[in-house]
């Protein structure tokens, strides 16, 4: 197989997980306005360990060893936390908007790496992460409680960022397998907490929609991996982004949603500092 046809294969694999994530995020949407909060997370990290469970009755049991257990907890509550808030935004915002704010965790990325991993940033990166956040103060549009779902989406980006560079760690020593299950073990026991405060027995449409939420999740986690697995991050991360226009899409389909012009300019430059970071890191590891 040549190497163009790996990259269109990777970017295939990429683009339908978007489309996967961005169907699980219409799904939250709608199922938010019945259900708490609490409850979709919960029933989220749920299903996701019952499908992770045949994984691991096949696996030996060595694998669940660890020396690192306080940053898989540290991983997992931070990832926690930023679950409630995308949930949170997803509830609160229009789903173009709430997916264009989400895409800005390329960008936040370097700087967590600068602080906690000592990693150099260049200033074409800074550059790149200050143009990002000028299109998420656009897209804030202060208003009121939309500027507070909008601060608490964000805040959900700077917490996803800080746990996939706690990953990235966990990564040296930990296989990917280990990680995902205490992700899943110490996601369960943290959400089932506010549940107890919260609980409200789901309805037969809710069932299937949470189930909903755990497949459509499921299978755009093993997407993204085989397009991974196809081609480099460095080839095909930008398609990371069709996110945004397929989630623009169904906000319009299923609720009307329109996106105004600060969220589309917000947009254009979002994408385009995802582009010069991507552009900035193939240039880096081609000199390395």
């Amino acid at each position: 197989m040549t190497k163009s046809q790996d990259i269109g294969r990777g970017a295939f694999f990429i683009v339908a997980s978007e489309l996967s994530f961005a169907c699980s995020a219409a799904i939250i949407k709608l199922v938010s306005d019945s259900l708490p909060n609490e409850s979709i997370v919960f029933f989220r990290n749920f299903f996701g360990l019952v499908i992770l469970t045949p994984l691991l009755l096949k696996t030996d049991t060595q694998i669940l060893h660890t020396n690192r257990f306080h940053l898989h907890l540290l991983r997992s509550g931070i990832g926690i936390g930023a679950m409630y808030c995308f949930f949170y935004g997803l509830a609160h915002l229009s789903l173009g908007d709430s997916m264009l704010i989400k895409s800005t965790i390329p960008l936040i990325i370097p700087f967590i790496s600068l602080i906690w991993l000592q990693e150099n940033l260049s200033s074409r990166i800074m550059a790149a992460g200050g143009l990002g956040f000028i299109g998420v103060f656009l897209i804030l549009n202060p208003d009121g409680d939309t500027n507070w779902a909008s601060l608490v989406a964000l805040s959900s980006s700077f917490m996803a960022a800080i746990a996939f560079v706690t990953v990235r760690k966990l990564s040296a020593t930990e296989p990917p397998l280990r990680i995902v299950f205490y992700f899943g073990i110490v996601g369960l026991v943290i959400s089932v907490i506010p549940l107890i405060w919260a609980w409200q027995t789901p309805t037969l449409n809710q069932w299937l929609m949470l189930i909903g939420i755990g497949l459509t999740t499921t299978i755009g986690q093993l997407l993204l991996t085989h397009g991974y697995q196809n081609a480099p991050a460095s080839s095909v991360g930008i398609f990371t982004y069709t996110s945004v226009p397929f989630g623009t899409f169904l906000g319009w389909l299923f609720w009307n949603e329109l996106l105004d012009k600060n969220s589309y300019l917000g947009g254009v430059l979002i994408v385009l500092a995802g582009v010069i970071v991507l552009r900035t890191k193939i240039i880096q590891h081609q000199s390395d």
